[in-house]
């Protein structure tokens, strides 16, 4: 086996990214990052009736939103169905496998009649050691020649030592009767193929792993070390599904949640470095490993990813925060920003990050900004605009043309002014907010008239005061 890791993301092109999906791709990129190592992208599209081009591409979409980068091209688990039949006759011809010319009727009938008799219904072929001379010449399955005494031990790395019973196997359909592999053949033989040292999937995997041993170890393959990790709940405890809403990845960045914010919370959904909540990718590169893996389901809390995506945003760089603003933009199918308002919401950036926990929280404070005049205000910013207030800022703004356009001498002026009128600064801030912004709840005033300019701020006082 090499020593470099090697890990594999292998979803189902039926859909789109799962969150749960997500959080899966994302402990593979960490695991392999973290370590050097490789991580590989296969799209496991043998299921040809419900695979579609379309959900190829929304699973690309969402690990790119993700930033989860793979290595290598993406390989597609259906063009390489021959060299899957090719295995299954590898083993056929070493006497690891045999020819079942079973049907499926006789099948379904044999099941049929143990499970009225209460017994097993695990099928035992009758073709496991006929003689070659009694075969039929009708189409036949290939089976492998499961252990039939002892048991196989999972040694895996979230679950521990899982044990099952070799009588509980059945001999496992390798190649079907029509020559098409089945999924559990395909996935062995591209994982070795493609030399993975680590495969970390979710625990309703766990049984189909004693079944894939079988595989490796005919062929006499390393198998890979396993690490089944357990499923995500929603918040009442149920197994995460549509009625808990979004479920996915893209999903989330529709509804503004920045990248760095829903990886730092996937990572944590059923993994642990001590009490870390809030860390780095480079961080979590560094400390994830499979140990922190906790045993038990893992609950989707949506006023945590809130509050980690809130502390993401607040440290993000301000081009950079711009630039995923105007992709949340267009995921949303939303209006794109002018060339102007982009650099303007960046130039505004240091007064609207912190305490925004989504982008449509960030751009409701960069109205402001955004916005043309005349300025509209909204019903709550309109009460704070009567004839005593208007009488205020037609007041303001001589005292305001002359000041110079620094902080220091914007709150000097608007304090000076107050006081002399015997006004407590917040009767003075609802009506500049209201003139400057059309909302009650903006940045402070002193942060927008310093974005805003002296001239477009006193425009903006001199048309709200009339």
């Amino acid at each position: 086996m090499s020593d470099q890791v090697v890990t594999r993301f292998a979803p189902s092109p039926t859909g789109f990214l799962h969150i749960g999906g997500a959080r899966t791709a994302l402990f593979n990129w960490l695991y392999a990052r973290g370590r050097g190592g490789q991580f590989l992208l296969r799209i496991e599209d043998t299921d040809r009736e419900r695979s579609t081009p379309e959900a190829t591409a929304a699973i690309l979409q969402g690990m790119a939103w993700l930033g989860l980068d793979h290595d290598g091209d993406v390989i597609s688990q259906f063009d390489g169905a021959s060299r899957h039949a090719e295995v299954a006759h590898q083993l056929l011809a070493a006497g690891k496998a045999y020819k079942c010319f079973s049907t499926q009727e006789e099948i379904a009938v044999f099941r049929e009649q143990a499970r009225a008799e209460g017994k097993s219904t695990l099928f035992r072929s009758p073709w496991r050691e006929a003689d070659p001379a009694t075969h039929p010449d009708t189409p036949f399955a290939i089976r492998i020649k499961a252990p039939q005494v002892g048991a196989t031990v999972i040694r895996d790395q979230v679950q521990g030592d899982v044990t099952i019973g070799n009588d509980q196997l059945d001999d496992m359909i390798l190649l079907r009767s029509d020559g098409t592999p089945v999924y559990m053949l395909a996935v062995v033989v591209d994982d070795h193929d493609m030399g993975v040292t680590h495969v970390i999937r979710g625990d309703d995997h766990l049984n189909n792993a004693a079944r894939q041993m079988m595989i490796y170890e005919a062929m006499g393959w390393n198998v890979p070390v396993w690490a089944h990790i357990p499923l995500i709940h929603g918040p009442d405890g149920k197994k995460l599904s549509k009625r808990h809403g979004a479920l996915g990845a893209q999903e989330y960045q529709a509804m503004g949640y920045p990248a760095a914010g829903m990886r730092n919370y996937l990572a944590r959904l059923g993994w642990s470095h001590g009490d870390d909540e809030f860390f780095t990718d480079e961080q979590a590169k560094d400390w994830f490993d499979l140990n922190g893996i906790g045993k038990s389901p893992a609950r989707f809390d949506l006023k945590k990813l809130e509050n980690l995506c809130g502390q993401h945003i607040a440290l993000s760089d301000d081009a950079a925060l711009r630039h995923e603003i105007e992709d949340y933009l267009a995921a949303a199918d939303l209006p794109s920003l002018t060339q102007t308002q982009s650099g303007d919401l960046e130039r505004a950036m240091y007064c609207l990050k912190d305490r925004a926990r989504t982008f449509p929280e960030l751009l409701e404070k960069a109205h402001f900004v955004l916005t043309k005049r005349p300025i509209t205000p909204d019903e709550k910013a309109a009460k704070a605009l009567n004839s005593v207030s208007n009488g205020i800022l037609e007041e303001l703004t001589p005292h305001l043309q002359n000041a110079s356009w620094s902080r220091n001498e914007l709150e000097e002026a608007l304090n000076s002014f107050a006081e002399a009128r015997e006004l407590k600064f917040g009767k003075l801030a609802g009506p500049l907010r209201a003139a400057l912004a059309g909302r009650a709840v903006t940045p402070s005033v002193f942060d927008m008239m310093l974005v805003l300019g002296r001239d477009e701020t006193l425009a903006r006082l001199s048309e709200a005061a009339k």
